[in-house]
């Protein structure tokens, strides 16, 4: 039997051939949902809300994931036995504006937007009517603005 197998350590994909009677050990990938709690130099920390046990992350490992970091919100780390191999946000996460121009009517068409930034120092396209203080919904797969949130 002809197998494609992806190393979760490396992310690397190796060919192997396996004969009908060997065995092979199954990799057991446990998702774990943890609380943010802060940034630690180069690295951040992570609490279980269970046991209250504290993991940390380092930033490689997050990369441009961390504009979505905000302390009390929770993540999904994706474990190897102790091992961190990767970190999951939810979908949709609510941050509030900190900067924002104001709207300018008059040339504009349908669809206007400028650009803010949030409270990670993330900067979206909104629509002009957002105003410092408000908070919005973002698409942590795509970056983008999805709405308005409810206050």
């Amino acid at each position: 039997m002809k197998v494609k197998a992806k190393n979760v350590s490396t992310g690397q994909i190796v060919e192997k051939t396996f004969r009908a009677t060997e065995k092979v050990t199954q990799a057991i990938v446990e998702k774990k949902t943890m609380q943010f709690l802060y940034r630690d130099g180069e690295s951040f920390v992570f609490m279980d809300t269970g046991d209250f046990s504290q993991l940390n992350v380092h930033s490689t490992l997050i990369g441009d994931k961390k504009e979505y970091l905000i302390e009390g919100n929770e993540a999904d780390l994706i474990m190897y036995g102790t091992e961190i191999l990767d970190v999951e946000f939810p979908p949709k996460i609510v941050m509030e504006v900190t900067q924002a121009a104001p709207g300018v009517k008059g040339n504009t068409v349908s669809g206007a937007t400028k650009k803010v930034k949030l409270e990670t120092g993330l900067e979206v396209d909104v629509p002009l009517f957002i105003e410092q203080g408000e908070k919005v919904i973002v698409d942590t797969r795509t970056g983008e603005y999805i709405s308005r949130a409810d206050s």
